[in-house]
C-alpha cells in the first residue's frame, strides 16, 4: 500500500500541518513510517482521547498529553479513579469521535484569549502551562468543541486514525512532584494499519508471559518486599546468575588492561560538595549524620574513585589507567516508578573511571566502544547509539565541551557506527554516548554509557608527572557497559523468557532418578559434575518421571538427565534437552565434554 502523508515538513526543515502547508513549500511528506510521523500519529490519538474523556466526564480537567517512544499517554484529574471497564467506554467514544471525521484546526492566538478562554473551560493545569510559554502568540488545536493548548502538528482529521487501544491507567503527580495533585495517566497505541495493532497487542502479550517480576519468583531468582521498597532480595539461583554473569565481566575487563577497586558507599558530604553532586543531584540522594557530621549515601562512584586516584603519584607511564568498580549506589526514586528489577532504589553499577592523556583518549573511547560491543553481541543484542551534548545545568568552559564532544565524535565515527544526536541531555560535567539495546520483542533499553569528562579532574585537581617533568591535567572517562547490573538481570529474563543460556543458567543440569533404587547412582553422577565444576541439581522427589521433566522443564533447566536400571548398568545418562527434547543416550563423559564446550563458548542454545 501506498504510503498515506500525515503531514509535511517545509523547506526551513519545520513540520507543518497538511493544511498549513503551500505545496511549492513542502521538502517532503511525513508517513506513519517515520518515526516522526508516529509521533505525530500517537499525539493525534491522545487528543482524541482526551475529547472523548471530556465527552464523557465533562468536570475532568486537562494536564499534558504527549506522544511517548511506543505510544502516549494524557494525564487527566478526574472525579473519580478509572477502572478497565472505563477504558473500554472511553474507546467506544473515541470510536464515534473518529467516524464524525472532524478536522484538526490550527488556531493561532494571543496569550491573553488563550487564558481566557481555559479560564472560561476551568482548565487550571492549562492556565499553568501557559505561564511557561514565553511567546506572546500561542497555539491552539480545535476539534470541534474540544480545544487544547499545543505546538502541533497533527493529522489532518480524527477520521485518519485507523486503529488504536486503550492499554492501562496509572497514577501520576502533576509534573512529578510528589506535592502536586495525583492524576490519572491513560497509556494508549494507535497504528496506521489494523494488522499492525494486532501484531503489537500479540508482542504486549508476549512481554506479559516474559515478565521478569512474575519469571523472578517462579524460577525463584530474586523477591520484592515492603520492608524494603525499591531493595531487591536476591536468592540463590538469582546470585547463580548475577556471579556467572559478573565472572565473565570480570575476565574480559582484566583481559583489557582493567584494575578492580571498591569505594565505601558513605562519603563526606563536602566531597559531594565538590564534585557538584550536592548543586545538582541532591534531591536524588540519601544522607546521614554521624557524630554531628553530614554524609551521603553515594548515588554515582565517580567521586569515591577521584580519592583513589589521588591517594598517591602517578606517572604518564602508567596511563591510561583504567579502573574498575562494581559499585553498590542509592538513588531516591518515588514510590510510583518502582518497576520491580528495572526501577530500583539500590543497585550495583558495573563502572570504569579511565584516566589518560588527553592524546590517549579516542583510542580509550573506541575501547570501551569494542567492550560494550562484545557483551551485547554475547547476548545477541542489537542495538543503537545516541551521543548527548551539554546540557543547561552543565558545568565546565565552553572550550572543555567542544573538545569531549569532538573526541566521542570521531571516535563513533572512527568505529564505524552511526548515532542520533541528542542535544541538551548529556551529564552535567561533560557529554556522553548511550547504548540502547534492542531485545527479542524488539524494546529498546538504555544500559551502557561513555561520558568523557574535562571538569572533575580540574575540580579535584588531578594531576599527572608528564614525559616534561611537569604536572599535566588527566582527562577522564566515566563509564559503564551493562549499567545497573540488577536491571540488566531484569531485561536478559525477559529477553530469554527465563531460559538462560547454559552457561549463565543457575542450574545447567538436573539429575532425575527413575525410582529409589537409582538414586545412589544419580548422587553419584551429581558429585562428579560438581567436582567439575558444572550447576547441578539432583531431583530426588518421591514423583513420577512425568512429574519431575514437568517440573523441570517449568524450571527452564536446560538439560535432564534421566537415570534407571538400563542407564545404571551401562553406567550411561539419557538425556533430555529443554529445546530439543530426548536426545539419546551417552557416555557421561561424552556428554560432559559437549557441555563444557557448549558453556566455554557461550552458546547460546
Amino acid at each position: 500500500m501506498a504510503k498515506r502523508p500525515i503531514a509535511a515538513r517545509n523547506k526551513q526543515g519545520e513540520l507543518q500541518d497538511l493544511s498549513q502547508v503551500k505545496e511549492e513549500e513542502v521538502e517532503d511528506y511525513i508517513s506513519f513510517e517515520e518515526e516522526e510521523g508516529k509521533q505525530i500519529y500517537w499525539h493525534s490519538t491522545a487528543h482524541i482521547m482526551a475529547q472523548a474523556v471530556k465527552n464523557l466526564f465533562p468536570q475532568a480537567k486537562l494536564a499534558i498529553g504527549p506522544a511517548i517512544e511506543n505510544g502516549f499517554y494524557y494525564d487527566f484529574d478526574l472525579p473519580r479513579s478509572l477502572n478497565q471497564e472505563d477504558l473500554k467506554t472511553i474507546e467506544e467514544e473515541m470510536k464515534k469521535v473518529i467516524k464524525k471525521d472532524i478536522p484538526f484546526e490550527r488556531v493561532e492566538v494571543s496569550r491573553e484569549e488563550a487564558r481566557k478562554i481555559f479560564v472560561e473551560r476551568g482548565e487550571t493545569y492549562k492556565l499553568e502551562l501557559l505561564e511557561d510559554i514565553p511567546d506572546e502568540a500561542v497555539s491552539l488545536y480545535r476539534n470541534g468543541d474540544f480545544v487544547d493548548l499545543c505546538r502541533g502538528p497533527h493529522v489532518p482529521s480524527t477520521g485518519f486514525i485507523r486503529a488504536f487501544k486503550l492499554l492501562s491507567v496509572a497514577g501520576a503527580y502533576w509534573r512529578g512532584e510528589e506535592q502536586n495533585p495525583m492524576l490519572q495517566r491513560i497509556y494508549g497505541i494507535s497504528f496506521d494499519e489494523k494488522q499492525e495493532l494486532r501484531e503489537y497487542l500479540e508482542k504486549l502479550e508476549e512481554a506479559k508471559r516474559r515478565d521478569h517480576r512474575k519469571l523472578g519468583a517462579e524460577l525463584d531468582l530474586f523477591s520484592l518486599h515492603e520492608e524494603g521498597p525499591g531493595f531487591p532480595f536476591f536468592h540463590p539461583k538469582g546470585m547463580m546468575v548475577i556471579n556467572a554473569l559478573l565472572d565473565e565481566w570480570k575476565r574480559e575487563h582484566f583481559k583489557r588492561g582493567y584494575v578492580e577497586v571498591k569505594t565505601p558507599i558513605m562519603l563526606d558530604k563536602s566531597l559531594w560538595e565538590r564534585s557538584g553532586h550536592w548543586e545538582h543531584y541532591r534531591e536524588n540522594m540519601y544522607f546521614t549524620k554521624i557524630e554531628e557530621r553530614e554524609f551521603a549515601i553515594k548515588p554515582m562512584n565517580c567521586p569515591g574513585g577521584i580519592l583513589v586516584y589521588q591517594s598517591r603519584l602517578h606517572s604518564y607511564r602508567e596511563l591510561p589507567l583504567r579502573m574498575a568498580e562494581l559499585g553498590l549506589v542509592h538513588r531516591h526514586e518515588l514510590s510510583g516508578v518502582l518497576h520491580g528489577l528495572m526501577r530500583v532504589r539500590c543497585f550495583t553499577q558495573d563502572d570504569a573511571h579511565i584516566y589518560m592523556e588527553p592524546h590517549q583518549t579516542k583510542e580509550e573511547i573506541i575501547g570501551v566502544i569494542d567492550l560494550a560491543d562484545y557483551f551485547y553481541r554475547l547476548f545477541q543484542f542489537e542495538y543503537e547509539v545516541e551521543l548527548s551534548t551539554r546540557p543547561d545545568n552543565s558545568m565546565g568552559s565552553d572550550e572543555m565541551w567542544q573538545m569531549a564532544t569532538q573526541a566521542l565524535e570521531e571516535a563513533l565515527k572512527d568505529r564505524g557506527l552511526s548515532f542520533k544526536l541528542n542535544p541538551g541531555e548529556g551529564a552535567f560535567y561533560g557529554p556522553k554516548i548511550d547504548f540502547h539495546l534492542r531485545d527479542s520483542l524488539g524494546r529498546r533499553w538504555q544500559c551502557g554509557t561513555i561520558q568523557l569528562d574535562f571538569s572533575m579532574p580540574e575540580k579535584f585537581d588531578l594531576y599527572y608527572i608528564a614525559e616534561d617533568g611537569n604536572k599535566h591535567r588527566p582527562v577522564m572517562i566515566h563509564r559503564t557497559v551493562l549499567g545497573s547490573i540488577e536491571r540488566f538481570l531484569g531485561i536478559l529474563i525477559e529477553h530469554f523468557a527465563g531460559a538462560f543460556p547454559i552457561w549463565l543458567a543457575p542450574v545447567q543440569v538436573v539429575v532425575l532418578p527413575i525410582a529409589e533404587r537409582h538414586f545412589d547412582y544419580a548422587r553419584q553422577l551429581v558429585d562428579t559434575m560438581l567436582k567439575r565444576g558444572f550447576k547441578v541439581e539432583l531431583n530426588n522427589e518421591k514423583a513420577t518421571l512425568g512429574a519431575k521433566i514437568r517440573k523441570a522443564q517449568l524450571e527452564k533447566v536446560p538439560y535432564f538427565l534421566v537415570v534407571g536400571d538400563a542407564e545404571e548398568k551401562s553406567k550411561t545418562v539419557s538425556v533430555r534437552s529443554r529445546k530439543e527434547g530426548n536426545l539419546g543416550s551417552f557416555p557421561l563423559e561424552e556428554f560432559l565434554t559437549s557441555l563444557k564446550e557448549k558453556v566455554e563458548n557461550k552458546a547460546i542454545d
